[in-house]
């Protein structure tokens, strides 16, 4: 918290559409490389009205470069015309409004409501399911849902909806999967596995 006391989605966004379609386009797929399609999809495709009008196959010209870009295309296509249908071209607030949605699980939704509508929620991803057990934030979770909840009930009300981007920033960049930089890492004399270490 002290080194990073805002942390930020490293997805480019201007708008809530936006993020959402930059979610969507991340399942399994790297930040980074999301930012380098979505400028040109973007504005080809700049409301869910022109989204929902697409083909697939338009879409996936944009979005190739990606993993599963045919899946993505689909879903991309689907969840803007039922953002059109349903809810005015309008991103929900609501956590089961949003998995409603084509192409959104409970992560993505997660993502949304808390970096839209800054609501109470943990998105679980690999490097928050990772981290969260690798530290001891959560004991024995077999499943993201199940991480999730333990850190739901012991988080804070208000750092909750920063533990997500807290976690997967500090995954992505010290507690990585192979290797984790112990040496760097501000949280060390509180961490389980380095204690395991020394």
């Amino acid at each position: 918290m002290q080194t990073n006391p805002n942390p930020r989605s490293e997805l480019n966004y201007t708008t809530p559409f936006e993020l959402l379609v930059a979610v969507i386009l991340s399942a399994q797929c790297t930040d980074k490389r999301v930012n380098l399609i979505t400028p040109a999809l973007f504005e080809a495709f700049p409301t869910p009205e022109k989204m929902a009008e697409a083909e697939p196959y338009e879409l996936f010209e944009y979005i190739k470069s990606c993993s599963y870009p045919n899946n993505k295309a689909i879903h991309l296509q689907g969840m803007a015309q039922k953002l059109v249908s349903n809810f005015k071209s309008t991103v929900p607030e609501n956590i089961d409004d949003l998995q409603s949605l084509p192409g959104v699980g409970r992560k993505t939704a997660n993502v949304i409501a808390s970096v839209i509508f800054n609501a109470p929620t943990i998105a679980v991803d690999t490097h928050v399911f990772r981290v969260a057990a690798r530290i001891g934030l959560v004991e024995n979770t077999k499943t993201p849902l199940d991480t999730e909840k333990q850190l739901m009930y012991y988080t804070p009300t208000e750092y909750i909806p920063q533990m997500h981007h807290w976690l997967i920033l500090h995954g992505r960049y010290i507690c990585v999967a192979r290797k984790p930089k112990c040496e760097e890492c501000g949280i060390k004399e509180v961490c389980d596995f380095y204690k395991s270490t020394i």
